[in-house]
């Protein structure tokens, strides 16, 4: 007969069996509804990347790769942070952030006159380049896990260095063979819309999940090392995502063919931007030399110009906010919800700027482009005007709204103007003014919080703006001009 206890109740290894009984069957639903949820997450992503004929073409598959190195990018930035940039003070904090800054512009002096006009010799291979810096990434970040654990920063700077340049890599060829794998239903700028807007979400859940990690195995050094071996993890599984590209990340447009109409853009009449075939017995163009700055049309130019500033506007409003949050007070509101708030605006701008940017499937970039200086120019007057908490969260909404819209215009801008040949040296370029202009941005916004006036610093962004945007507008008049020439007096109108 079964032992009992007071009171004639169950014993104790009966409640015992019936605890771990419920447990087990807690664990079993747990694993059910888990299990559950990554299908159906699975399965809503691929709906995304399978939208609009993406599925057809193999877009889809290049869309969900870089959702993979996305993710893993993150647990590498999450990681570093921890280890080398965290501080509590503000002085502190500005010191840090302005290292943190310069150190990004070092892997773009290779990027440029290096790596882009490799990759623009590449006629065939563009799926096992892309592999390639998944693979080489994740054996970096294995060595920078054992360079963490035991503070060995001489091995830790050199591999970080290299996943940096690894990154940029990736993201010039993927730029590059992007209009290959374009379906006709999708623009461009549809299509870089939707590369942003599955980087924004798969970074964001990629930094949530590796932040969780790094509490579960410890703050600082013991639980970035775990992070980084789970990236490595991550960057290894995302290679067999890379080997069901379609070969036609390696073909090129048939001779003749305007790459402009192929891509959903109306060519311009006598124009053809694709790279026709070299007939056999003919004598090759000679190669670009590596160091030459590629020779950009007028649009690009315009685009790219257009583009730094908006990013030096994005560089400056989000260092200097961040920093004037922690020194100005709002009410009875902390720094912290101030600084909270402005992650969020941050977040919900990038998810703003991308769906924008892909409902509108723009085919004039250049047209948007201008539209977003004149309303990020509106928007931070009204801000320096009614300067407060709320004033500040928009124009971080807006900046960042603005400097997402405009990067998918120039990426399509590039896509369509530069012929394959030159493609990727025109990415390795332009993604080099892209950061040094976020970099100068982000130096003068922080050397800006210094006076610890909110309304300052608001006023001084409205002004450059403006100046930037009539700049642009004279430039762009003066070039329209040239290419019509005056009619002789006397002539008809």
């Amino acid at each position: 007969m079964a032992e009992t206890g007071t009171g004639g109740g169950p014993s104790r290894a009966s409640r015992v069996t019936s605890a771990s009984q419920k447990a087990a069957r807690g664990g079993a639903r747990a694993a059910r509804a888990g299990a559950k949820a990554v299908n159906g997450t699975g399965r809503i992503v691929h709906r995304f990347t399978t939208a609009s004929g993406a599925g057809q073409t193999g877009l889809s598959n290049l869309i969900e790769l870089s959702i993979a190195g996305s993710i893993g990018d993150a647990f590498v930035v999450i990681a570093l942070a921890g280890t080398l940039f965290f501080s509590s003070s503000a002085e502190q904090a500005r010191g840090r952030a302005a290292f943190a800054l310069i150190v990004t512009i070092a892997p773009y002096a290779i990027l440029a006159p290096l790596v882009g006009p490799m990759l623009d010799r590449v006629r065939r291979g563009n799926k096992y380049i892309l592999i390639g810096t998944l693979l080489a990434r994740g054996l970096l970040c294995w060595g920078m896990a054992g360079a963490v654990q035991h503070n060995d920063v001489v091995t830790l700077l050199p591999a970080a260095l290299g996943v940096l340049v690894l990154q940029k890599a990736y993201a010039v060829t993927k730029s590059a063979v992007t209009p290959r794998l374009l379906p006709s239903g999708i623009t461009l700028v549809s299509a870089n819309s939707r590369f942003n807007l599955a980087s924004l979400l798969s970074t964001s859940v990629g930094a949530g999940l590796a932040l969780g990690i790094d509490k579960v195995f410890g703050d600082h050094a013991g639980g970035a090392a775990w992070v980084l071996r789970l990236a490595t993890v991550i960057y290894l599984a995302a290679i067999v995502l890379g080997l069901r590209l379609p070969d036609r990340v390696d073909e090129l447009t048939a001779a003749g063919q305007p790459e402009a109409a192929a891509n959903g853009a109306a060519a311009e009449p006598g124009r053809t931007t694709t790279r026709p075939y070299t007939v056999p017995g003919t004598v090759a163009a000679p190669r670009r030399r590596p160091f030459a700055i590629p020779k950009l049309g007028p649009a690009v130019f315009e685009a790219m110009q257009a583009n730094a500033t908006v990013r030096l506007f994005y560089g400056f409003m989000i260092s200097f906010l961040a920093f004037i949050l922690r020194t100005e007070k709002f009410g009875h509101i902390s720094d912290k919800i101030a600084l909270g708030g402005l992650a969020a605006a941050i977040a919900v701008g990038g998810i703003i700027g991308t769906g924008v940017g892909s409902a509108l499937r723009s085919r004039a970039p250049q047209l948007l482009i201008f539209l977003v200086l004149a309303v990020s120019m509106v928007v931070t007057i009204v801000g320096a005007l009614i300067f407060g908490l709320a004033a500040v969260l928009i124009v971080a909404l807006a900046a960042t709204i603005a400097q997402t819209l405009v990067k998918a215009s120039l990426d399509s801008i590039l896509q369509r103007e530069v012929p394959e040949e030159k493609r990727s040296s025109a990415f390795a370029f332009s993604e080099t003014i892209h950061q040094l202009a976020l970099v100068i941005g982000g130096l003068i916004g922080i050397a800006m919080s210094l006076t610890n006036s909110g309304l300052t610093g608001l006023t001084f962004a409205a002004f450059g703006l403006a100046f930037a945007l009539c700049a642009l507008l004279l430039s762009r008049r003066r070039r329209v001009l040239r290419s019509h020439p005056a009619r002789p007096a006397g002539s008809p109108g």
